[in-house]
């Protein structure tokens, strides 16, 4: 008799685990996914055309609060925990949860879940979202560039939409416009799509992968949240953020990024204090001493820095990391604060979805997140931008989120791109692996 199985998920980790383990093991009956973290992506259903033959009618996905009714409705044996960027208490407040109800508790390793391709990998993760892995990523595409090779960005799925979609291809705006996506979605596709490099996503990475490998000639997992990559990497190279330095080794699965890192990456130190700088470095040298440490600086830009100087300002962040990535503010904050803007706090002029993340969020500053994970929220957005009495919006979000919404006031985009401080050893370091393939 196979075992009767939960994955715990966010729209992402969970169904690639599902993908690669699970699909077509006679061993396991996954009865549900659950889903938590991004809103409306419950109450779905994982659909036949990926779920596979063993599962000709897809499978339900529950809000993850109905765990422990679904393990003692369905007996259930095993729960398998696939999403990111949580604690560590997180993961065994929930084992425990499972575990009362009469079930084993997983987690699913990269032995298990790694796809190997004939393209050499490189695998950008992080300790925590937020860290920047965007701009990491962008700079590695510019180095493989340099010498002449093509590189084919793979990102980390965000199937929050239609799941029939299995490989999406990004190369223009329009394909933006294709696909329907989400906000989340374009602040990773569209910076790439700017420096003229092809993103593929979707929901099953093996056949994703099948379409880079025909395009480029070196792949670059830029990974979501702090999750673990999907394909083997040639190279990992996992992003540090030195203003979270403590949570290095006590979030899940940033602790596994940092540990397995080949080399890691302590960004933003422009803008980092100096003594969270040294204690990373340190957690670094005494945690992983075979990686290669090297620091960049998350180098911000405003494309009309008349329109912030000295002026009352809302502040548009990117959304994950100031709700679950858990910073107050980000980048566009930082900037405007710079130079001398007065940030307006939206938490009183917020409706709707927005109003409640600040309420679910409560560590969120004056600065509103940028969601739009379905079309209701993103009207929810527009009215709570044109509530707000500003001068201008600054959109700290790497999307252009005007291009999908109506915002009235004049409006600022900020751009970041990352370099290296002092010799460029990354640099040499991925030419050096390149060249040599």
């Amino acid at each position: 008799m196979p075992r009767k199985a939960i994955i715990l998920g966010a729209a992402g980790r969970d169904f690639h685990n599902f993908n690669v383990f699970f699909r077509n093991n006679k061993h396991f009956k996954v009865i549900a996914f659950t889903a938590t973290q991004i809103p409306y992506i419950s109450n779905r259903k994982y659909p036949p055309k990926v779920s596979g033959r063993m599962y000709p009618k897809g499978i339900p996905i529950y809000d993850e609060e109905k765990m422990v009714e679904l393990i003692k409705k369905h007996g259930v044996q095993d729960v398998y925990f696939s999403y990111s960027d949580v604690s560590h208490q997180h993961v065994m407040n929930l084992a425990s949860k499972a575990m009362a109800a009469g079930a084993s508790f997983h987690l699913l390793g990269p032995k298990d879940t790694e796809l190997k391709s004939k393209k050499p990998v490189i695998s950008i993760v992080a300790t925590r979202t937020g860290a920047g892995k965007s701009t990491i990523s962008r700079y590695v595409s510019s180095i493989i560039k340099s010498i002449g090779k093509k590189p084919v960005v793979v990102r980390h799925p965000m199937p929050y939409g239609d799941l029939n979609k299995i490989v999406q291809r990004f190369e223009t705006y329009e394909d933006l416009a294709k696909y329907n996506i989400t906000i989340e979605e374009r602040e990773e596709y569209e910076q790439h799509i700017d420096t003229g490099t092809t993103v593929f996503a979707g929901v099953d990475y093996m056949k994703v992968l099948k379409e880079v490998e025909k395009e480029g000639d070196v792949i670059i997992w830029d990974g979501g949240n702090n999750d673990m990559p999907f394909y083997k990497p040639t190279i990992n190279i996992c992003v540090a953020d030195p203003f979270r330095f403590e949570d290095t080794l006590s979030s899940f699965p940033g602790e596994v990024n940092f540990r397995s890192a080949d080399v890691i990456v302590i960004n933003k130190v422009n803008v980092s204090p100096m003594g969270n700088i040294g204690k990373l470095e340190k957690i670094a040298k005494r945690e992983v001493p075979n990686a290669l440490v090297v620091k960049t600086s998350s180098e911000a830009k405003l494309d009309k820095p008349e329109l912030v100087k000295g002026k009352k300002v809302l502040v548009v962040e990117d959304g994950p990391t100031i709700t679950h990535g858990g910073l107050s503010e980000a980048v566009g904050a930082f900037i405007s604060k710079k130079l001398g803007a007065t940030l307006v706090d939206p938490r009183d002029r917020s409706v709707g979805s927005i109003k409640e993340a600040f309420q679910r969020f409560p560590h969120i500053g004056s600065v509103m997140p940028a969601l739009g994970y379905s079309s209701e929220q993103l009207e929810d957005l527009e009215k709570s931008i044109s509530r707000v009495e500003c001068d201008a919006v600054v959109l700290g979000t790497p999307s252009n989120i005007s291009k999908v919404i109506s915002i009235n006031q004049p409006v600022a985009r900020v751009w970041f791109e990352a370099k290296e401080v002092g010799e460029e050893l990354l640099k040499e370091r991925l030419i050096n692996i390149l060249q040599n393939i």
